[in-house]
């Protein structure tokens, strides 16, 4: 397989007992990719249980208070490809209580597939897993009407569920929508189409995971470059060497460009660009290279290169965001907070909680204070400058984290407006 295979990421959600799990476990074993010492394993603890087929959840459900409990936890990670991408899989709780462990999987997914029971319809988690997609501003969605072999592989009852979903991702400003029916339990429309399903017409969702262009969903027109590190090599070859680290987050940059310095904004042009296996003339998002300057500038972790001209992001201390608490541990507004943005870390203070938003039934309320798992609008105060654009413009420099001082823990995500 070759190296420069596209990678999709995607992760799973939905109600307790709609079959993430199995989804995930008939896509990993219909497509080849378990191998035969696991399914052993898994055939074993299904015998035990009493089970006529093969429990193919207990490929994820890989914590033991999972397999005693028979629900998701923790977020589950699985690799597997195929010969057109390859795939990062995570399965992500579906009980409120562990909101903050599906926004932080959704937080990096190109997709995410949300289940319904074709039995139940669309339910109050589906709403608030749809909701949590948005924020986070997951490109595509997939809904996969799960278990179509309890109601007879019935196209009415798929036609009034998608009606229903699609009338609320409406309301979220979502377009690419896309509703497959399917039995993860007999493998109907997962990785084969079956034989049940002949009225529908679609791609299965292997099929759709392959096509999904997600060569967009990276912002490609608006070079961004947060500085990680200065390498300054203290060696006789390299003695006068100094060039800039890190990850391209966003657009492209070639030799020869004209870029700016922020927060200085000192203006200066690309003279190399250097990687592991040699020079470039050119390189793009997302990767990972060394910036040498024409022009001695003072520049430390932190600082970012952008590209002299329109669409310039904001040089602020100041901002507003969406929040979602992670910490077990109220937010306390009178106390000081690190926010790392990019490669920058700085002191903030919580001028404002605007409101707490119910996730349920995406209600507004007032919040003095936040609890976890609770998501907000806020603002910020930085002690220094940041370099950022939109959240929706940019998910790479638009995103933040808040750490506590004392701790060290990471206790909020945000989102900036």
């Amino acid at each position: 397989m070759s190296n420069t295979t596209q990678l999709l990421r995607f992760i799973t959600a939905g109600s307790v007992d709609d079959g993430k799990s199995t989804l995930i476990g008939r896509l990993l074993h219909d497509s080849k990719s378990i191998f035969e010492d696991q399914f052993s394993a898994i055939s074993k603890t299904s015998e035990k249980r009493g089970m006529a087929a093969v429990d193919l959840s207990l490929l994820t459900d890989g914590l033991q208070a999972e397999r005693e409990q028979g629900i998701t936890i923790d977020v589950a990670y699985r690799y597997f490809a195929t010969p057109k991408r390859k795939f990062i899989i995570g399965d992500t709780p579906g009980h409120e209580q562990y909101t903050r462990n599906m926004v932080t999987a959704a937080s990096t997914a190109n997709l995410v597939v949300i289940l319904i029971d074709a039995r139940k319809g669309v339910l109050t988690q589906t709403r608030r897993h749809t909701y949590l997609a948005s924020l986070v501003g997951v490109p595509h969605i997939v809904l996969a009407v799960n278990k179509m072999d309890m109601v007879d592989y019935s196209q009415a009852r798929f036609d009034e569920i998608v009606t229903e979903y699609k009338k609320f991702a409406a309301q979220l400003n979502l377009h690419d929508v896309t509703c497959i029916p399917m039995s993860a339990l007999n493998g109907d429309m997962v990785v084969d189409r079956g034989d049940q399903l002949g009225w529908y017409t679609g791609p299965a969702l292997l099929e759709l995971l392959e096509k999904v262009e997600i060569d967009h969903d990276v912002n490609t027109s608006d070079f961004r470059f947060p500085v990680q590190w200065v390498c300054r090599p203290q060696t006789e070859e390299y003695h006068d060497f100094r060039g800039f680290m890190g990850r391209i987050e966003a657009g492209e940059v070639s030799v020869g460009d004209e870029i700016t310095v922020l927060p200085s904004g000192r203006s200066t042009r690309v003279k190399e660009i250097v990687t592991y296996d040699g020079k470039l003339q050119s390189a793009f998002a997302p990767q990972s290279v060394t910036i040498t300057l024409a022009d001695e500038i003072d520049i430390s972790r932190g600082d970012m290169f952008v590209k002299a001209g329109a669409n310039a992001p904001k040089v602020e201390k100041e901002f507003e965001a969406m929040l979602c608490w992670l910490s077990e541990t109220p937010l306390d507004k009178n106390r000081k907070y690190l926010v790392k943005h990019t490669t920058r870390t700085a002191k903030c203070l919580f001028s404002r909680l605007d409101y707490r938003v119910d996730v349920n039934t995406l209600e507004q309320h007032a919040a003095e204070k936040l609890n976890m798992n609770d998501i907000a609008r806020v603002a910020l105060k930085i002690q220094q400058p940041l370099v950022f654009d939109s959240y929706i413009t940019d998910r790479a420099t638009g995103s933040f984290i808040v750490i506590d001082e004392a701790s060290n823990n990471t206790v909020a995500a945000g989102m900036i407006a």
